[in-house]
């Protein structure tokens, strides 16, 4: 396979000035705009600067779109199918999707998206409102309304629901490891029995659209905590509701992720599902990257345990009918 080429800043610079011409004009004559400042030559250029350390496929373009570069096929796939997926899953949710204003190849087979820049900041630096909360469940809501017919005839994959139990198993010897470094109360995981796992089963007809991929950086949160938007579609996925519940657990804290699956009309199967995929999660990679099995930041990482170990009214795992409503 041939070995893609690494972006710099003068490849970005070269592809946004030729998608961009009309605004660098207009940035020329004083409006502060996508990009645009003098540079040594006296040729106006884009502002351009990688998003973060490490992200070299991702780089703000001034101060109002960010580009996205797919370092593979693969990924050009899944970059190609979320322009489709954003049209189809904006008008079913309350909150704003990135437009994409111009996209293409930036190497021979590897897509490129240049997309607008929402407003506000991202749930890793701003808590999550009452009303951000109502904002959340819109965005569960908004998810379930979307047809999975149509949304299989974009390419969008089905995943099937992970093992509760096998999960459960994996996080209680990572939790020893923890314990041993001090990081964490093993004892903690024992509230999720073998039984208890098996009632948190996924129930037949429950697979749905999800992003499957709700992370901090994905969630952006305004000053006042009302969610304003939802970042990267690529890894969204027919399948487990719990899925993207456990992605807001360890995004903006078990609590507030239940309460808005909740008001989306999820009952407590899903929601408690959700909340532990979300613990046994965020101990399995805490542990992996501690001892060097996985890249991440520290402080972020025990950050998403803190918020994923958040306790909850609807703690304790109790007998469930069978008929019981699962959206």
């Amino acid at each position: 396979m041939t070995q893609a080429p690494t972006p710099t800043a003068d490849t970005v610079r070269r592809l946004v000035r030729s998608l961009l011409k009309e605004t660098l004009k207009a940035s020329k004559e004083g409006k502060e705009g996508t990009a645009g400042k003098e540079t040594a030559n006296g040729t106006a250029g884009p502002d351009v600067r990688p998003v973060a350390e490490g992200r070299e496929h991702t780089w703000w373009v001034g101060t109002r779109h960010v580009l996205r570069l797919a370092p593979d096929r693969e990924a050009s796939v899944r970059r190609r199918r979320e322009l489709r997926l954003r049209d189809v899953v904006r008008p079913h949710v309350p909150v704003a999707l990135p437009t994409s204003v111009a996209h293409g190849d930036w190497a021979p087979g590897l897509a490129y998206t240049l997309d607008t820049k929402l407003p506000g900041g991202t749930a890793d630096e701003h808590d999550v409102s009452a009303v951000g909360e109502a904002d959340l469940a819109g965005l569960l809501s908004g998810l379930r309304a979307v047809p999975v017919r149509q949304a299989e005839t974009l390419g969008v994959p089905r995943t099937a629901p992970r093992s509760l139990e096998a999960l459960r198993r994996m996080a209680v010897h990572a939790a020893e490891r923890l314990a041993a470094a001090d990081e964490f109360d093993a004892a903690r995981l024992h509230q999720l029995t073998p039984p208890g796992a098996a009632q948190l089963a996924t129930q037949p007809g429950a697979a749905v659209l999800t992003h499957h991929g709700l992370t901090g950086e994905h969630v952006v949160v305004s000053a006042d905590g009302r969610v304003r938007g939802i970042l990267d579609w690529t890894e969204a996925a027919i399948g487990d509701p719990a899925e993207d519940i456990a992605g807001l657990a360890v995004a903006v804290g078990s609590p507030a992720a239940v309460r808005a699956a909740t008001l989306a009309g999820y009952g407590a199967r899903p929601c408690l599902r959700g909340l532990w995929l979300a613990r046994c999660d965020t101990v399995i990679r805490l542990t992996d990257h501690l001892e060097g099995r996985a890249p991440g930041s520290l402080p972020l990482l025990r950050t998403q345990l803190r918020r994923a170990w958040e306790p909850i009214l609807l703690e304790r795992v109790s007998e469930f009918k069978d008929d019981e409503a699962e959206p």
